[in-house]
This record gives structure tokens, C-alpha cells and sequence, in this order.
């Protein structure tokens, strides 16, 4: 009998002479996108749950710790069955480790290879590892990934081309999709309506982008749990028309989990009611890491309840376009068991078919998935203008069908790039910057917006790129410099001519900009194209970005680093940032901190003025982002006035790396649009905007705290449309405060807070903790707070309405079920938050160092860790950078060390292939 590889060989084998005959095809076995998905658990499933994935019984894996420790290919983990005493099966996980395992090998130099635990011969073994890679890259996915990360072992430099496992902490996502169909189990008509929602988990935000076709305007959307409630509800804005775009935050853990096992569904509504709302599952799908192309399918029946999604992709180096069918109220069964339906998918230009494929799908699993081989020219222009059209069709008695025309994929991400010295093919650190930003319409046509400042000679060329094959042979797509303003440094204009082949690429992130220069011919600055995933923060990223560079810090710094930031202000006069940088090394990545500056001159800096300058975010990794709510009516002012500047910097130039000015027009530092001047120290008052809050003007800073309410006696509390206040006030006249002016500083929230005023404090990064109450004392300026005592209740299962509530309340029904989402943050909301740290089993106080221990490892010394004001940070010792070509890793020892002459030559009479395994 077979084994499972020799099987799937033997698959390929036969799919592959297949398709070389021509034959008729149905379900090809080698397709990069599949219609199965990743078994997921459903309820009552025994199986085991371990590092936030799910494992099947019997399974067995590699724990995966993350950054920086990777995958623990020394340990192996069991998903083993077990029966408790009642009789319910679960399952448990057992972790070995395989070391000791490993054969004793008879040569002298064993080698070890990526991703595995024991060492092998380099001699002799070169067949098998081919037929290992081709048994692996069975899976299109598999292969293309692999494919990725050899092409990072070049011997060109261009480390800017970054695979998903390449991403910085807190930047890895999970990508979600759901078909949106009219309900056909209702009495009532059908909606005519199909919508397609993508969605990208990255921690505990869920961002999400939705087309729709034949409704209405969505005025409401609503995410299911598994229970049939709402957990979150989002109101579109009017303004959103084309797309909707928009971000969930703060998930819990349960909800998250919901998400994972596909138990989430979506319900998008309009303003005329029922019979226009749309509603589908979440589901993940591994087609979404390949798509590329895709189209929404309708039907042109009247409440039919029917529509689809196709996935497609172009193949890496032949023009095969690969699709994947979701299908939902296409095939109307009632049958218990599965039915064998027929259907016919055409490809369609303009009513003349072009390709027709015929097969059968079964009624409880109508997903297909398929390869149109060798798309000619012409087939391949109307592919990139969108001219295309698949349509999917039921044959029999009472044939179905929906068609859409197929388009490059939508998204509320942007396509953008930041270019960098550090990035550019021959590594330099001259401290330019580059920005562009990108839009891509339906017929093909690239908008592109440049940027280039601080270059250090003169300016020659400025062209959109392939990554090269080889070193100096740069693949040039398209030249931009004709549009290149060399006064302004910018260039503006459109790309009309994008192939498939392009579109395809831009949207895997294959594309890259480069500027040349007198000095650098090759190329300054460069920088990949990619999409940077939407936040839902008022940044205008349809604008160019400011840029930052070491060009502009004062004195100039020489850095290969650059980045650029969106900044906007809000009508609540918050500011709200996005910050990307790019072009930093390994040591300089450690830790960076961005700053709001704002002087009359950019090129002093005084530490001393607290006034002037304000911290924006400490971060790791590329990408930072947030919303700032308190901010001086000076550094507001600065910002109006374009006097303003926003610095990141590191460990190795901690008074700044890299600068870049930024003007926001605004008219936040002015007390009165009418021309009244702007109220002294002192003056509170409620804001127009949200009469829940309590503004004060403390040493020229505006201050606002939410009000606190007083709790009621009362048996039922109507609804107050804002705060009571004393007959005869006048909300919006400024009062003079009549206790000590200096008012509070507290250091939870780092802000002053007005005399008398009451607030739940905040607590990076929780946020406000409900169960305290703080009061300033304006006597002494001295900050009290207490806990918030909660009621004794008398019923047996209270629960948590909100997740930041601080007490449980009564369930209206003694029956219903405790709110999962507020379990979760319990104990998060009753403490200020600890300034230790947890790793595995020991505490650390802030500011300790050690190395950290792994169960069946031990200890990792190469790794340091530390704590952090509560939060546990680790990071891989930074191995200096070798001037030579022979070297050796000994045992025990974290960094490879050069070789001298007398080893080497003892080596090389060992082996004589050795110089060859060094060049690996």
C-alpha cells in the first residue's frame, strides 16, 4: 500500500500528464487555490487547543513560539485522546524532546539543514533532498512561500522584499472572507443584493473591507456570535459609497476564538429594511493569500436569494489563471444526503464565450475550484482592463445562473511604499527618503503620487521595478521620470498600460520604486510596494504623506533609514498618526520612539520644554499608529502653522534618526471662531461636541475628562441626553475655578486634571479601569482614589454587560447564560495593571534581565529578555557581522566565529566539500 507521500507524488504525477492531454477536466488536485479549508473544530469536538491554533487527535506538530524564538523543530508535540471519569472525550497535549532521538551519522561534518533537529551528511544526500522539495511543494502555497524566501538568499541586496513570516511583532494577520446573500429560509422576498466582506485579524482588531452590488446604500453592519447576538455593530458613514471600510477593536479572547473556528457570521442591512439585507459566514480560506483577481457574482432574478465569489490568481510563471468558486443559493436541494449537481463555468467576453469547463458539484459543497491553462494575449489585455466575465450555471430543468466581470482585488488597504538608502540595491546610508502612494482602478489604470527629498546628488531616473534576478540587472517596468517635477520633487500621472501579469504582481507585493542619482545609478532610495492594511484612523491616506529622513534631523544624521507619516486632526481637536519606517538595521530596530515637536525654528531641540514636545508612541517593528487626545494648545498651534515636526529615534541616534515637518491645518488653538480671545488658566467648561466630558484649561492645555454620573436610588433611570446640570447654567460659558489653580497630576494617564474634577483613571494599555475613581484635591494638588465597591447580588450567574464594566449586574433572566466577553477582561478591569512581568512560571520586576527557560530546551542563552513596565520583551543576541568567508557555529556558542588558516586547512582535508556547504 502506499504512504501518504508517494501517494500525493503519484497525484501530481498523474494531474500533471493530465492536463498535457487536454483531457476534460474536472477537480485537478494540484490547484493552488483548493476548495477545502483547514479542519476546523466544531462544538463537542474533542481535539487540543495550543498556541492559538486547534490540532485534530493524533496530531503532532512543532510548537511555534514566535518571535524571536521560531518554530522548536527539537520539540515534538501529541494531540493524545483521553476519557474522564464521566466519559467525555478531550484532548490533552504532550510535548518531547526528539534531540536525543536524532541517528548517529558516520561522517565527520554533519551539517545542519533549515528546519530540522538532527544533523545529516552533506555528501551522498543531494538526490533525496530534491525529492524531498519535490514531494513538499505539492501545495502551491507551500512552493510559493518557499520560493520567496530563497529568492532573499540572493547575492544582491534587497532585504526590503519581506515574506509574511518576515513581519514584525504585532504585525502578523489572519485573513477572513464571507459571500452575503439574501436569506432564503424566510416567507418574505428575498434580497436582490450580494455583498463580499474581507476582513484582517492582527491582535485584537479586526479591520474589514465590503462591496456590494444590486442594493441599496448599507446603512447598518452586525457581526454575529455563535449564539445568534450581536457582539458588535458598526453605523456607516454616508460618505461611504463604493467601499465600506471600517475596523471592530478590542476583541476578546472568546469572540476571537469564534472567529478562528468559523462560528462568526456578518448581517449587512439598509435603511428600507428587511427585504434589502444581506447576511453570510466568516470563514477562513487559504485562497486568500494568492488572490489577486476576483468578482462578485449576481444573478439577474428578481429575490432569488443567489450569488458567489470568485478568487482568482494568475500562476507564478506560466499565464494559467487559477479561481475558486464560493457558491451560495445557486443549488436549491432538500435532500438529506449529498446530490451530484451539473454546472457550466464560462468565461465571457462580451457574450462570446472564450473557455467553458463542465463539472459536477455536490449540493452539500457547492465551493469548485479549477485552472484555465495558457490565457493568450487577448485573453489576457481583457483580463487586465476588466472586461472579463465568469458566469456559473446550473444545468438540468430549472437551470441558475450568476455572472460578474472580474477585476483586480478591493480593499480598503493602501498601496503605498516608503524608499530608503538602507533598502536600495547597493545598501547606503545617505539619509534621503522617497514616498509613493498608489490607486488602482477597475480597468487596469495605475494612479501614482512621488515624493523624493534629501538626496545627496543629483537627481537621473525614477522607475517602477521588478525585483532583479541578477545583481546590476535591474528589470525597469515603467519610467516615471518624465512626471518628475525637480523643483518640487514630486511626480503625479497614471499608468494606463498595467498587464495582468503587473496587476498581479502589485497586488503580491512584487513591485518595487527606485531612484537613481548622479552618484547612485543603480539606485539612492528604493522601496517595495505594498498594501498597508486599513486602521480606521481620520488619516487622510489619499494625500501624500510627510516624509521623514535623517536628512532632515538637525544636524543631519547619515542614515539608511527614512519613513513618512499621516497625520490629520479631528473636530475633538485629537490627533490622529500613522507612522512607517523602513531602512533601519537590526540594532537600530531594537526600540524607536516618535515625537510631536513644535519650535518656530526646526533645527533646535530643548529637552527642558515639556510644552513643545510630546511623546507620540514607543514601537517595534515598521508601523505605528494612534490617536492623541490631550495636546497643548501650543503644539496645536504649531501644527496649524506648519511649524511643527514629528522625529523618530533610536537607540543608536536617540536625538532623532530620522524628521519631517508637518503642517495641519486646524482651529483647535482658538478659543472662539468669532474672534474672542482664548480662555485663561483655569476655565472649565462641556464641549458642544459631547456634553459628557468636563474641559478645563490648565498652564495653557486643554484638559477633558469624561463626567462621572452619580449613581441613582431609583428603581428605573430614564435615559439623560447629556448630564444634569443646575437650572439656569449655560453649558458652553467658560466658569472660573474657584480652588487651588495648579489642579493634579497623575502619572496612570501622564495628564493634569482640573481641581474638584472626578475620573476613572487610564492605564496603558487597558485603558480606563472602571473599577477606580480618582478625585483631585484642589487644596494640595493632591490625586485620591478608591475602588469602586460593588453591590452583593443574590442571583447565581451575574454578568458583565460591557467588557469595561467594573461590577456584574443581574441577567434580566436568571436563565441567561454569563457574558463571555466581560469573563475575559475581568481581572483586567479590577487594577491599575502590574509593573511586573509573567514569563512562564517566574516574576520579574520592571528593568530585569534574564534568559529565558523552555520546557524540554532549557535555557535559550542565546536570547535576552526583559521587562518593560509590565510587558515582556525578548530579543535574539545581534551576532556581529563577519569580514570573512569561512567560518564556523560551535557548540553552545550564540554567533558563527571566523575560521584561521590552520583550521581551515584541517577542515578541508576532512572535507573537501566543506567550502561549498559554507557558501550555503
Amino acid at each position: 500500500m502506499l504512504g501518504p507521500r508517494a501517494l500525493r507524488f503519484l497525484l501530481c504525477v498523474l494531474s500533471c500528464a493530465w492536463l498535457r492531454t487536454g483531457a476534460s477536466r474536472l477537480k485537478s488536485p494540484a490547484l493552488p487555490i483548493q476548495s477545502e479549508r483547514e479542519p476546523l473544530p466544531s462544538k463537542g469536538l474533542a481535539g487540543c487547543s495550543f498556541g492559538g491554533r486547534y490540532y485534530s487527535p493524533e496530531d503532532t506538530w512543532h510548537p511555534d513560539l514566535g518571535e524571536p524564538f521560531g518554530v522548536m523543530h527539537c520539540v515534538q508535540c501529541y494531540c493524545e485522546t483521553q476519557k474522564s471519569r464521566r466519559g467525555k472525550v478531550f484532548g490533552k497535549v504532550n510535548c518531547k524532546n526528539i534531540k536525543q532521538d536524532c541517528p548517529e551519522l558516520d561522517c565527520s561534518d554533519p551539517v545542519l539543514r533549515p528546519g530540522h533537529c538532527c544533523k545529516t551528511c552533506p555528501i551522498g544526500d543531494f538526490d533525496r533532498r530534491q525529492t524531498d522539495l519535490v514531494l513538499d511543494s505539492f501545495e502551491y502555497f507551500d512552493q510559493k512561500g518557499r520560493n520567496k524566501e530563497d529568492d532573499l538568499h540572493k547575492s544582491y541586496n534587497d532585504r526590503s522584499y519581506l515574506s509574511s513570516e518576515e513581519l514584525g511583532p504585532g504585525e502578523s494577520r489572519t485573513d477572513f472572507v464571507a459571500v452575503l446573500t439574501g436569506s432564503s429560509d424566510s416567507w418574505l422576498p428575498s434580497s436582490n443584493g450580494v455583498a463580499r466582506a474581507r476582513f484582517s485579524l492582527t491582535r485584537t482588531s479586526l479591520a474589514f473591507s465590503i462591496t456590494y452590488q444590486r442594493m441599496s446604500q448599507p446603512s447598518k453592519i452586525a457581526f454575529l456570535d455563535s449564539d445568534g447576538t450581536t457582539a458588535f455593530e458598526y453605523k456607516v458613514p454616508k460618505g461611504q459609497l463604493d467601499m465600506i471600510c471600517g475596523v471592530w477593536k478590542n476583541l476578546g479572547k472568546p469572540l476571537i476564538r469564534q472567529l478562528q473556528t468559523e462560528q462568526m457570521r456578518i448581517v449587512i442591512s439598509s435603511a428600507s429594511g428587511g427585504q434589502d439585507e444581506v447576511e453570510g459566514k466568516i470563514i477562513k480560506h487559504r485562497a486568500l493569500f494568492a488572490e489577486t483577481f476576483s468578482s462578485t457574482l449576481t444573478s439577474e432574478e428578481e429575490h432569488s436569494g443567489m450569488g458567489g465569489l470568485a478568487m482568482l490568481t494568475l500562476s507564478d510563471s506560466e499565464n494559467n489563471l487559477h479561481f475558486i468558486l464560493i457558491l451560495q443559493g445557486l443549488i436549491k436541494h432538500k435532500d438529506t444526503e449529498p446530490v451530484l449537481v451539473p454546472i457550466r463555468v464560462q468565461l465571457v467576453y462580451r457574450q462570446h464565450v472564450l473557455r467553458e469547463i463542465r463539472a459536477n458539484i455536490t449540493s452539500h459543497d457547492p465551493d469548485f475550484a479549477e485552472v484555465l491553462t495558457e490565457l493568450n494575449s487577448r485573453e489576457l489585455f481583457w483580463l487586465s482592463r476588466g472586461q472579463l466575465e465568469i458566469t456559473v450555471s446550473t444545468e438540468g430543468l430549472d437551470p441558475r445562473q450568476i455572472s460578474g466581470f472580474i477585476t483586480g482585488r478591493k480593499s480598503c488597504d493602501t498601496i503605498q511604499s516608503v524608499m530608503s538608502s538602507g533598502d536600495a540595491l547597493t545598501p547606503g546610508k545617505t539619509g534621503g527618503v522617497g514616498s509613493a502612494i498608489f490607486n488602482l482602478h477597475d480597468n487596469g489604470t495605475l494612479d501614482y503620487q512621488v515624493q523624493v527629498a534629501g538626496l545627496s546628488s543629483e537627481f537621473l531616473g525614477l522607475t517602477i521595478e521588478l525585483k532583479p534576478r541578477r545583481r546590476n540587472k535591474r528589470s525597469v517596468l515603467y519610467d516615471l521620470t518624465p512626471e518628475y517635477d525637480l523643483t518640487s520633487g514630486r511626480a503625479q500621472g497614471s499608468w494606463s498600460r498595467l498587464e495582468a501579469r503587473h496587476i498581479h504582481m502589485l497586488l503580491q507585493n512584487e513591485l518595487f520604486i527606485n531612484v537613481a542619482t548622479k552618484h547612485s545609478q543603480e539606485g539612492e532610495v528604493r522601496g517595495q510596494i505594498r498594501a498597508l492594511l486599513y486602521s480606521g484612523l481620520e488619516a487622510p491616506r489619499h494625500e501624500l504623506p510627510t516624509p521623514l529622513a535623517g536628512h532632515f534631523v538637525s544636524p543631519p544624521v547619515r542614515t539608511g533609514a527614512s519613513g513618512h507619516a499621516w497625520v490629520s486632526v479631528d473636530r475633538q481637536c485629537h490627533l490622529h498618526y500613522e507612522i512607517v519606517v523602513t531602512g533601519l538595521s537590526r540594532t537600530d530596530d531594537l526600540t524607536l520612539n516618535a515625537h510631536l515637536h513644535g519650535l518656530a525654528e526646526i533645527g533646535e531641540l530643548d529637552e527642558s520644554s515639556a510644552t513643545h514636545k510630546r511623546l507620540l508612541t514607543g514601537f517595534y517593528g515598521s508601523q505605528a499608529q494612534g490617536v492623541l487626545k490631550d495636546i497643548s494648545v501650543e503644539l496645536l498651534q504649531h501644527l496649524d502653522q506648519g511649524s511643527a515636526f514629528i522625529q523618530v529615534s533610536t537607540k543608536t541616534n536617540p536625538r532623532g534618526e530620522i524628521r519631517g515637518r508637518v503642517h495641519v491645518q486646524n482651529n483647535c488653538g482658538v478659543w472662539d471662531p468669532g474672534g474672542e480671545p482664548a480662555p485663561g488658566h483655569g476655565f472649565r467648561w462641556t464641549p458642544n461636541y459631547d456634553r459628557c466630558f468636563s474641559c478645563s484649561c490648565q498652564k495653557r492645555t486643554v484638559i477633558c475628562d469624561p463626567v462621572i454620573c452619580p449613581v441613582l436610588t431609583c428603581s428605573k433611570n430614564p435615559p439623560a441626553r447629556g448630564p444634569v446640570l443646575p437650572k439656569g447654567k449655560d453649558v458652553t460659558a467658560p466658569e472660573k475655578v474657584e480652588e487651588h489653580p495648579e489642579g493634579c497630576y497623575f502619572e496612570g494617564d501622564q495628564k493634569m486634571h482640573a481641581p474638584g474634577t472626578t475620573w476613572h483613571p487610564f492605564v496603558p494599555p487597558f485603558g480606563y479601569i472602571k473599577c477606580a475613581v480618582c478625585t483631585c484635591k484642589g487644596s494640595s494638588g493632591e490625586v485620591h482614589c478608591e475602588k469602586v465597591t460593588c453591590p452583593v447580588l443574590s442571583c447565581s450567574h451575574p454578568v458583565r454587560r460591557n467588557p469595561s464594566d467594573c461590577c456584574k449586574e443581574c441577567p434580566e433572566e436568571e436563565g441567561t447564560p454569563p457574558g463571555a466577553v466581560g469573563l475575559e477582561h475581568s481581572d483586567m478591569m479590577q487594577a491599575d495593571g502590574p509593573r511586573h512581568c509573567k514569563f512562564g512560571k517566574s516574576f520579574y520586576q520592571n528593568s530585569d534581565n534574564w534568559h529565558p527557560w523552555v520546557p524540554l530546551v532549557g535555557e535559550m542563552k542565546c536570547i535576552n529578555c526583559w521587562c518593560d513596565h509590565g510587558v515582556t520583551k525578548c530579543q535574539r543576541k545581534q551576532c556581529p557581522a563577519l569580514s570573512c568567508t569561512n567560518f564556523i557555529r560551535k557548540e553552545g556558542v550564540c554567533c558563527p566565529e571566523c575560521l584561521d588558516s590552520k583550521e581551515e586547512e584541517v577542515l578541508m582535508t576532512k572535507a573537501p566539500d566543506k567550502r561549498r556547504n559554507w557558501r550555503h
